[in-house]
């Protein structure tokens, strides 16, 4: 019989494999895109024949003459609106001028030109002038972006498999830049941004003037003198940013090494800034990443109230710290990006998993009753060195958030896993590598047991794991103490539709851990722990923020 013990590589493939199927729907496929040319328009007698047989005719030189191409793409826009001007309705001319808008953006794209710097002259004779309406907005910088029009995006996959669109004029794009870590942590953004836009294009004399427009921020758009809904596909981004960064890899990687990825606990926007609106802040679990809630924000973007009333923040970290330490980063998040992107309306976190007793700390006084627990003396009283004292308890002594009006917690363990103290959970935390600071707090703590032997209750920082287990003390402590009072929270808890509530689980939580009793409201799913990606639990989360914008 073969005792040895088995080799580290093969336990991580093991722990990996099962709390994969535990933790997170599948992520294989979340994503796949394919570019692709779009077919001719097909042939017309109606009033946009002749703008699409310019378009068609344009189609055939792009690759030769991209500069003739461009004036005749432009041409055919003109044409469009001309028509458009006489009958606003016809959606057949709607639907010429939108393709013709979108493949300037696809021979400048090709060609490698830049008429966004300086204006350019195109066409057979160089008739029209190429140029765009600049915006005062800095991140609005047409020139820092590589245009996509989004009709040349072929995607699938399970977390973008509903395509989110709207009809209106104009070209939906996706707008990709690629930032520096420094400008990305300077805007609050991730390294690659990819904004869903619309433009359109209008005409000053032979100057055609194109605009970039955000659809999360206005529904309809004046072109020419008439006012139109404005064209958006909300899923294309996501789509293009999943299947080329593929950021769900992170996942296991930031529980296991979490040290490495210290650069990524941040505060991310997913969208431009926009001070009028509701930030809902998005806080995901175990071995998870921000890409959990792409199928719940496509679905909540669909809707005209959600666009109008709220902007996402997502808080992205490696999971493999303590969730009071990964709180505590985010507190000091919170107080910068709010100085940069100030709030004039009460936030919405909604948190999963341990995102959701991440969430909870944020709307909890501890006071020093959990120090005073673990060290048996106040903070002022134990005996440690200065900046261990001080991880420790920024960690563990800590006020509610202000900004915060209501939180939902999904699938959250306030109580704790069984799954985190099983054989499972013992090998997880087994195979989590301490970070750098948080091996000099254990050194510290065990330095000073000679010098204070209530120490002792506190023999070494529990990683990601630990603190998901039910007999943690961290666990134990902070559900003796209330939420604080005014700020409203809701539940929502999955029975995998068994409906044995109350003697439930997702098949990781159960229900005993997840259940509050002063929530305002709780939703059982049908459901395992995966509840971000069920269409009951985002339906319930769309209904909770209706309710928000209604009483504010």
């Amino acid at each position: 019989m073969n005792l040895k013990r088995p080799k580290t590589s093969v336990l991580i493939r093991h722990i990996a494999a099962v709390t994969s199927l535990a933790f997170l729907a599948g992520c294989a496929q979340i994503a796949v895109v394919s570019e692709k040319r779009p077919a001719p328009l097909p042939p017309s007698s109606g009033a946009d024949q002749v703008a699409t047989q310019t378009i068609n005719t344009a189609l055939t030189e792009e690759k030769k003459e991209p500069t003739v191409a461009l004036g005749a793409f432009i041409a055919a826009a003109r044409d469009a609106l001309r028509q458009l001007d006489r009958n606003p309705a016809d959606t057949e001319v709607r639907r010429a001028y939108n393709f013709a808008v979108a493949r300037i953006f696809t021979v400048v794209r090709d060609a490698k030109l830049d008429p966004w710097t300086h204006p350019m002259r195109v066409g057979a004779n160089g008739e029209f002038t190429l140029t765009w309406k600049p915006d005062p907005r800095p991140e609005w910088n047409l020139a820092f972006y590589d245009m996509i029009p989004a009709d040349e995006l072929n995607f699938k996959g399970t977390y973008v498999k509903d395509h989110v669109k709207k009809d209106g004029i104009g070209a939906p794009l996706v707008a990709k830049r690629d930032l520096t870590a420094q400008q990305a942590s300077a805007l609050f953004c991730a390294p690659h941004i990819y904004y869903g836009v619309t433009a359109t294009a209008q005409f000053e004399g032979s100057r055609c003037v194109i605009s970039i427009n955000d659809p999360l921020a206005a529904e309809s758009v004046r072109v020419d003198g008439h006012t139109y809904p404005l064209a958006a596909n909300f899923t294309a981004s996501y789509a293009l940013q999943l299947a080329r960064e593929k950021p769900q890899k992170l996942g296991l990687a930031r529980l296991l090494r979490p040290q490495e990825y210290a650069a990524t606990a941040r505060v991310i926007r997913f969208e431009p800034y926009n001070p009028n609106k509701t930030v809902v802040l998005f806080i995901h679990g175990l071995m998870d990443t921000p890409v959990t809630w792409v199928p719940m924000l496509n679905d909540l973007r669909g809707d005209k109230d959600f666009r109008r009333n709220y902007q996402a923040w997502f808080y992205s970290y490696p999971s493999g710290y303590p969730y009071p330490y990964s709180a505590a980063i985010l507190r000091k998040e919170l107080d910068v990006i709010e100085k940069k992107y100030p709030l004039r309306k009460p936030m919405v976190v909604v948190g999963h998993s341990m995102g959701g007793c991440i969430s909870r700390t944020l709307i909890t006084d501890t006071g020093t009753k959990l120090w005073t627990e673990a060290f048996g003396h106040t903070p002022a009283e134990t005996q440690m060195p200065a900046d261990s004292k001080r991880l420790i308890e920024e960690a563990i002594i800590f006020k509610h958030r202000g900004e915060i009006g209501r939180v939902i917690f999904m699938s959250a363990p306030h109580r704790g896993s069984d799954l985190a103290s099983n054989w499972i959970g013992r090998i997880g935390s087994m195979l989590v590598k301490a970070p750098t600071t948080l091996l000099n707090v254990n050194q510290a703590l065990h330095e000073s047991l000679t010098a204070d032997p209530a120490v002792l209750q506190l023999k070494r920082l529990p990683n990601s794991v630990d603190t998901m287990a039910p007999n943690n003390r961290f666990v134990l402590g902070i559900n003796t103490i209330p939420i604080t009072k005014g700020i409203p929270y809701h539940s929502i808890i999955g029975d995998r539709g068994r409906g044995d509530t109350p003697n439930s689980s997702d098949g990781v939580v159960p229900y005993w851990s997840s259940h509050l009793a002063g929530a305002k409201s709780e939703r059982i799913v049908p459901s395992g722990h995966g509840s971000p990606l069920n269409p009951q639990a985002i339906a319930e989360v769309h209904r909770i923020l209706q309710l928000n914008a209604q009483s504010h």
